[in-house]
Formats: C-alpha cells, sequence, structure tokens
C-alpha cells in the first residue's frame, strides 16, 4: 500500500519578511548646512547616545568665491552653482521632513558686497534661510566637533580650522579640567568662549583668531609667483606674518601634554598621502595622529612632485590638488611655530560642530564618554 500524503503536502511555505529597517523619527532628525568659500556640504542626523547618526549628507565644490579676490564681489555663475546645490539640499531636508536645522554661509558671504542680495536670491529660489555667521562662532562650531578627538592627556589644546576663504585658531587651557571630563568640557563652549557660571570644570579659551587666509583666498594672492618652491615659501612665511596678534604666538610650547586637531580638507589630504591611501577612507584618517616631522616629510614630497605630478597623484585627488599647496603651506607655518607629536586629523568640522551644538542645546545628547 503507498503510504499516505502527508496532511499540507505541496502548500506553499508562507513568506517570512524580514522587517525594513525602521525610518528614523522625523522629530528626532538635525540638519546642519556649512556654504564656505570652496564647498557646500550638508549633514542630516539624529541623535545616538552621547554623539549622532548620520542619515544623509551632501557635499559639492562650488567654489562660491571665485574671483571674489579681484572683484570683491560673488559672481553670477558661482552663485548659479551654488544656487543648483543648495536646490538638492532643499529637497533632501523635505524627503526626510527635517524641522530643526542651521543653515550657515561663512567667510565668501562675509566679505561680498552683494552677499546680501545673493542669500534673498537663495530664499526666493529654494526656500532656504541661510544665517551669516560671524568669525568666533565660526571657530567654537570648529572646537566643538573636534571634542571626541581630545586625549584626557592634553592640558594645551590648539584647534585649527583651514576654510577656503579664513583659517581659525583657538588655544585652549584644559590644565585645571580633570582628565575624563576634558573631551566633555569642550563640548560645553557651545555656550560660548567666555567663562560662563557652571557646576562643571571649564575649558579656558587662552585666546583665538580668524585669519582672512585660507586655501582659495591664500593661493589667490600668490598666484603671479611662477616658481613653485617660491610661491609655496612665501604663502607659508606670509601667513605667519598674520599670526602675530594670537597671543599664544609669543611662546614656546612644550611638546608634552600639548596637541593640535586639525580639521580641514588640507589635513585629511596630507593624512591620506602619509598613509599612502589610494583611495580616500574616513574610517582611517580622522583621529590618525600625525608627528611634526611626518607632516613635514609629506609636504616635501608635494613640492618634488611639482605641479604636474600633484595632479596626477591619485592621493591628492582632482579636486583638491589646486589648493594643496596653499593649505599645506598654512600648515607648515603652524607646525614651525608649535611643532607637535600629536596632532589629531579631524574629519570632521562645522556641520559636525552645529549639529552637536543643536543637540547640546536640546538636552538630547547623553552624558559619557563619545
Amino acid at each position: 500500500m503507498a503510504p499516505k500524503r502527508p496532511k499540507g503536502a505541496g502548500a506553499f511555505p508562507k513568506v517570512v519578511e524580514s522587517p525594513a529597517p525602521a525610518r528614523p523619527d522625523p522629530d528626532a532628525l538635525y540638519a546642519a548646512l556649512d556654504l564656505g568659500t570652496n564647498s557646500c556640504r550638508m549633514l542630516i542626523a539624529q541623535p545616538k547616545g552621547s554623539g549622532f547618526h548620520v542619515v544623509d549628507s551632501f557635499s559639492k565644490s562650488v567654489q562660491l568665491g571665485s574671483g571674489l579676490e579681484r572683484t570683491g564681489r560673488l559672481s553670477r555663475s558661482s552663485m548659479a552653482r551654488t544656487i543648483q546645490a543648495l536646490r538638492i539640499c532643499q529637497q533632501k531636508l523635505k524627503r526626510n521632513k527635517v524641522r530643526r536645522m542651521r543653515l550657515v554661509a561663512t567667510e565668501a558671504c562675509r566679505r561680498a558686497k552683494n552677499a546680501r542680495d545673493f542669500i534673498r536670491q537663495v530664499k526666493r529660489e529654494t526656500g532656504l534661510t541661510l544665517e551669516i555667521i560671524q568669525p568666533e562662532e565660526e571657530a567654537r562650531l570648529a572646537v566643538i566637533s573636534c571634542a571626541p578627538l581630545v586625549s584626557t592627556k592634553t592640558e594645551q589644546l590648539l584647534v585649527v580650522d583651514i576654510g577656503g576663504g579664513s583659517t581659525e585658531l583657538v588655544w585652549i587651557d584644559l590644565s585645571s579640567v580633570p582628565r575624563r571630563d576634558r573631551p566633555s568640557a569642550i563640548m560645553r563652549l557651545h555656550h560660548g568662549f567666555h567663562t560662563v557660571d557652571s557646576p562643571f570644570p571649564t575649558a579656558k579659551v587662552v585666546d583665538w583668531i580668524s585669519v582672512p587666509l585660507g586655501v582659495a583666498t591664500l593661493r589667490d594672492q600668490f598666484h603671479d609667483v611662477e616658481d613653485d618652491a617660491a610661491r609655496f615659501a612665501l604663502m607659508s612665511w606670509f601667513f605667519e606674518e598674520n599670526l602675530a596678534d594670537f597671543a599664544p604666538y609669543k611662546d614656546e610650547q612644550a611638546r608634552e601634554g600639548f596637541q593640535i586637531v586639525g580639521t580641514s580638507g588640507t589635513v585629511t589630504t596630507v593624512a591620506a598621502s602619509h598613509l599612502g591611501l589610494k583611495r580616500y577612507d574616513r574610517t582611517k584618517v580622522d583621529g590618525l595622529r600625525m608627528t611634526s616631522d611626518q607632516i613635514d616629510k609629506v609636504i616635501r614630497g608635494y613640492l618634488e612632485l611639482g605641479p604636474q605630478g600633484r595632479r596626477r597623484d591619485p592621493r591628492i585627488g582632482e579636486d583638491r590638488q589646486a589648493l594643496i599647496m596653499s593649505g599645506s603651506a598654512i600648515l607648515q607655518a603652524l607646525l614651525r611655530c608649535w611643532p607637535t607629536d600629536r596632532l589629531s586629523v579631524a574629519d570632521r568640522g562645522l556641520r559636525e560642530g552645529l549639529l552637536y551644538a543643536q543637540m547640546s542645546a536640546d538636552g538630547v545628547l547623553e552624558d559619557g564618554p563619545f
């Protein structure tokens, strides 16, 4: 006798669907947009523990400050490029239903005679309201973004943000803050650089400066010098001359207990070159520590390559090659003043500072290590 067919044989199995990842709660989303002299960059993120999780991002070279040194105005073509990029940002904000945001513009808009007209045009054509922030706030936000990279052993800290149109330097004394609280003390600077009443140990801002020279503006000032090495040397010494009003410039700094945190495309490119990366990898670059000697070796290698060699070097990249030597000139000037064994490379900056500041002010970040 043939065996009986089991009950249910031939029936289709039930489809088991894996649940799709939960869409972030729109109420918990924050956005930060940084419109600089060269780039338009945006992050959309949600708070996560003592940090945040990036949901969406945007970055594009718009060269808003192209020709600004010569004319004092934003050109029609640069404004058109920028507005095109801002339309993409507006679409991302709308798609993610972001309600909490800060959209800021920096040095190019601070200096341009027609900046207000441009801000109104942006509002009219994209619906976005850009806010031109002052150098002190730009410096403060750069410092906040780097808080997770501050070592508990650091007593004197220099945070450097090399931008397209300006460079911000902030010197911070952490010697009176207990070691484990030093990164958190940096984060609390979102209130301002001046001492505020606080039950917590506070970081003391010794001095800060915004030098109106960045990778684009410094390059443009010396574009008529044909010799590559001579142009580099002149840029470096000229930048150092502009540090004369920065109080710590007059003091020699011991390497022990001293840390520089550098945030910029220049610093991350130098780090990628040091590592020999053919393709940029943020996870290998962000937080990397380099000595003055290692950085100097990379910069000397750039000079040996010459303009044509740098253009072909995959570690530098097509977008960065035109600006890498002016940025390196700034970096070399800083290391000439304050050589260090602990320059921390930060692939972060104004956008991250804007997010941290908004989330800290709203009380949505947890206390604890970053």
